[in-house]
């Protein structure tokens, strides 16, 4: 039989797997048709990997052997900074061109238990540093939806992989919307989990304390049966929440929803993106939801303190792409002529941009003045969210303040992280948030909406999200 992905989900393609309709080698060969189709002009993936085919066959095995799990099978991208053994991984950028992964992520080897078939890897903004998937080594990613726009950012290349039906599931990295933004894009869910609840090893890091990896996929229930197989409790990850913790978590349901209406309202998001948000907000109220307007009024500074805290860390994590232990080395006439050679060459504007601000911060007479303040300042605005969390059981914000935007239309790097405004405060105060797709504009681009859950409260802000995709598509 034909097999339709744009319009298959991962629940579906497992009752028809389990059913004899059709084998993971079939779904596997279905992706990659589309893939063969659109990638040429889309470059959502940087390339198919060799050995998927026969993941897809061992999945097959494990259906015929009665051990399939809901993942079994399923088709899942990995954005090129997660770690998968023996593949390339490259960060988009030519500094790491050719190298290959020493071992798996957490993540990855999650999915390899259950049989998911991962099928290639996609492209990100160099380093995940940009919001439109511009600033990649590799070319620019397409939004699959309308090739005139960008897909969003840095995981525009894993978003643009399930708009375009290459896979089911895709993961992404996010540090301040980086899954969120582009499933806003693109029309698809991006899942943000709450700090530590996945691994972050074999994540190549980007800011340490903000960096998770996220899910994609086309529905909730999607992203929602990918991250039940990679949240799980790691050793190997310091930050990683304990399995005691997690058990420790008492579920409640979601009744009360926080508007933060001033922040909503803020100049620089459109007309369409608010109507069709408190359109949604009613539907809400008319299914029974209590909405309850809530003051966050330090909010407003979470994505300079963001911009902060982002380059310090990135700064530090850059240092290592040295061109000696590993990735690109430019001769040069003695080891420091080398680096500067070698990270001149290797890295791009923006991540230039960024080591050089983050190095800024952090250097002597101005680490109080910037990077401290900062520090504080995140706490302020943590606390803040917490203290609404108690009076509310989730916050609904749109995910971007306007529909994906055209190549070239933003030019100012300003304009570009202002794209973040509504997502970056989930990791800034380490919460677990998600974008749905919200209906469409006259133009036929999708609109979005998202929910932030308390901390930990993952699977009660799915549950939800869940409910809320159903009211929306009344």
């Amino acid at each position: 039989m034909e097999i339709d992905i744009l319009k298959l989900t991962v629940a579906k393609a497992h009752e028809d797997m389990k059913a004899g309709l059709y084998t993971p080698k079939d779904l596997f060969f279905a992706c990659k048709k589309n893939i063969d189709e659109r990638n040429d002009s889309i470059n959502a993936f940087l390339e198919v990997f060799d050995d998927a085919e026969e993941m897809a066959i061992r999945a097959g095995e494990m259906f015929q052997n009665g051990t399939a799990t809901l993942m079994t099978g399923i088709p899942v991208s990995l954005k090129d900074n997660i770690l998968y053994k023996g593949h390339r991984v490259s960060e988009s950028s030519k500094i790491l061109e050719g190298y290959k992964a020493p071992y798996d992520s957490k993540a990855v080897e999650e999915l390899k238990k259950v049989g998911a078939v991962i099928i290639g890897r996609t492209n990100m903004d160099e380093f995940a540093m940009g919001s439109s998937t511009e600033s990649s080594a590799y070319g620019i990613t397409k939004n699959p939806l309308d090739e005139t726009r960008v897909p969003g950012g840095s995981s525009g290349g894993a978003a643009a992989s399930v708009a375009m039906g290459g896979c089911l599931v895709a993961l992404g990295s996010d540090t301040a919307g980086s899954v969120r933004q582009p499933a806003g894009f693109c029309g698809v869910v991006g899942l943000k989990p709450s700090y530590g609840t996945v691994s972050r090893s074999g994540l190549m890091s980007m800011g340490s304390s903000l960096d998770v990896i996220g899910l994609l996929g086309k529905t909730v229930e999607c992203a929602r049966a990918a991250y039940d197989v990679i949240a799980v409790a790691d050793s190997l990850d310091g930050t990683s929440v304990s399995d005691e913790m997690r058990k420790a978590v008492v579920s409640k349901p979601v009744t009360k929803i926080g508007i933060p209406r001033a922040f909503v309202q803020m100049e620089g998001v459109t007309e369409e993106v608010k109507q069709r948000f408190f359109e949604t907000l009613e539907k809400l109220k008319q299914n029974g939801y209590e909405i309850i307007d809530i003051e966050l009024p330090h909010i407003h500074y979470s994505l300079p303190t963001y911009y902060i805290v982002m380059p310090a860390e990135v700064s530090t994590n850059l240092a290592r792409y040295d061109g000696v232990r590993f990735g690109l080395s430019v001769p040069g006439k003695n080891p420091d002529e080398s680096y500067m050679k070698t990270r001149e060459t290797g890295f791009g504007r923006e991540v230039k941009r960024r080591i050089l601000l983050g190095t800024y911060v952090l250097s002597h007479g101005y680490a109080d003045a910037y990077y401290n303040k900062a520090i504080k300042v995140r706490h302020k605005i943590t606390k803040e969210i917490e203290e609404v969390l108690k009076t509310v059981d989730v916050i609904v914000t749109p995910t971007s303040p306007a529909p994906a935007f055209q190549f070239g239309e933003k030019q100012d790097p300003l304009q570009l992280y202002a794209a973040d405004i509504f997502t970056v405060p989930a990791n800034i105060a380490d919460i677990p948030a998600i974008s749905i797709p919200n209906g469409m504009n006259k133009q036929n681009l999708p609109l979005d909406i998202q929910v932030m859950g308390s901390y930990l409260h993952d699977q009660d802000m799915l549950s939800f999200a869940q409910k809320l995709e159903q009211i929306i598509s009344q």
